[in-house]
C-alpha cells in the first residue's frame, strides 16, 4: 500500500513538474518595470501612471509578437530538419522582421517614458546601464541618444 501511495505522489509531482509556469501578465511585467524606475528615479504618482500605462501598452503589443515569433522558430526548426532552404530564408528574413518591430516597440515606450522625466531624472536614468531585455531599444538595443 505504502508503494502504490509513493508511486501516486511520485507521478503527481513528476506531472506538477512538466507544467510550463504561465508567464506574467503585461500589466504584471508593466508594474515591475515601474517598481523598479521608480525606486531609482524617484517618479512622482503621474509619472508612475503614465509610466504604467506606457509599458503595460508596449507588453501587450510585445506578446503578439511573441507568439508569432515562437510560431516562426519552430517552422524553421521544421526547415532545418528538411533541409528547406527556401523556407530557411523566408522565416529567418520574417524573424528578423519581427524582432525589428519588437525593438520598434521598447524604443518607442522607452522615448515616451523619457519625455515625462524631470531634466534631473534623466540625467540619473541616462547613468543606468541600458540594453538587453526590456532596455531602451529592446534586446541589446544602445541607450536613448548613445551608441555600440
Amino acid at each position: 500500500m505504502i508503494s502504490r501511495f509513493a508511486l501516486t505522489v511520485l507521478g503527481a509531482t513528476l506531472a506538477l513538474a512538466q507544467t510550463a509556469p504561465t508567464p506574467p501578465s503585461p500589466a504584471t511585467m508593466a508594474q515591475m518595470r515601474v517598481n523598479m524606475l521608480s525606486s531609482q528615479l524617484s517618479l512622482t504618482d503621474a509619472q508612475k501612471s503614465s509610466a504604467l500605462t506606457i509599458y503595460t501598452a508596449a507588453f501587450a503589443s510585445e506578446q503578439t509578437l511573441q507568439t508569432s515569433m515562437q510560431t516562426a522558430r519552430q517552422t524553421l526548426t521544421t526547415a532545418i530538419k528538411s533541409d528547406d532552404t527556401a523556407t530557411i530564408d523566408q522565416v529567418s528574413a520574417t524573424l528578423g522582421t519581427l524582432m525589428g518591430q519588437m525593438t520598434a516597440i521598447h524604443a518607442k515606450a522607452d522615448a515616451a517614458f523619457y519625455a515625462l522625466l524631470t531634466s534631473s531624472q534623466q540625467t540619473i536614468y541616462n547613468a543606468m546601464p541600458h540594453g538587453g531585455p526590456g532596455g531602451p531599444g529592446g534586446p541589446g538595443g544602445p541607450p536613448p541618444g548613445g551608441s555600440n
